[in-house]
């Protein structure tokens, strides 16, 4: 399916819900609208009840710490419609296990954030759509705080993209000399666990501030 027409499909159908298309393309719900079945929390055996459904969304209400998918994923193409508020900080981590304390130590981050009111917003390396403290995007197409944007993903063996709103934003390659040379200038220089692992979880991060998710879905890269 082209990306024009994944985008059209997308927006004629219902929140939370795939079209007989993406069903024959192998895409895949992970969040079914209604309820918080197949989320856990980080190292907890079930969803905490700072994230609930909301209005079709998966909304971080209240503290309860990181949840993540109790599937895994190696490769794979990932959509996901976010908003957060005024000033928001939040965003999906991918490839993340459970081996330290939090999951931004193995998986790497796609940055949620409200450019405009947060500071992070100041640094294209920490701005929405950046692969968090590593790559920044090529450009701002994040929209303003309390508006939906659409987030894919896409990771295939060590090829990592980020798209934001119809753009791609990101393009790099883990391991690459190019790879290594920022991940060394970052705050991730001294996690030898950054960005290391082939498979993961998708992590939605609890930063403190309100953020909703819907529209998330999967599909394995063969």
């Amino acid at each position: 399916m082209g990306a024009v027409t994944f985008a059209i499909l997308s927006l004629l159908l219902q929140d939370n819900t795939l079209s007989d298309e993406e069903k024959k393309d192998g895409w895949k719900l992970l969040f079914d609208g209604k309820t918080t079945e197949g989320w856990r929390g980080y190292k907890k055996d079930k969803c905490p009840d700072g994230w609930q459904a909301v209005d079709g969304a998966l909304t971080r209400v209240k503290g309860g710490g990181d949840i993540l998918t109790v599937e895994q994923f190696a490769d794979f193409e990932l959509t996901i419609d976010w908003r957060v508020a005024a000033g928001g900080n939040s965003g999906v981590i991918y490839r993340a296990t459970e081996l330290k304390g939090a999951p931004y130590e193995t998986g790497m981050e796609c940055q949620v954030l409200d450019n405009d009111k947060h500071g992070d917003g100041k640094n294209p390396l920490t701005s929405s759509a950046s692969v968090y403290a590593v790559y920044p995007p090529s450009k701002n197409v994040c929209k303003a705080a309390g508006e939906w944007n659409r987030m894919k993903i896409v990771a295939k063996g060590k090829h990592l993209e980020h798209w934001l709103n119809g753009e791609k934003v990101v393009a790099c390659e883990i391991g690459s000399d190019d790879w290594n040379a920022r991940v060394a200038k970052s705050k991730w220089a001294k996690v030898t666990t950054y960005g290391k692992e082939p498979k993961g979880h998708i992590d939605l991060q609890d930063h403190g501030d309100k953020v909703e998710y819907k529209n998330i879905k999967v599909k394995i890269l063969g």
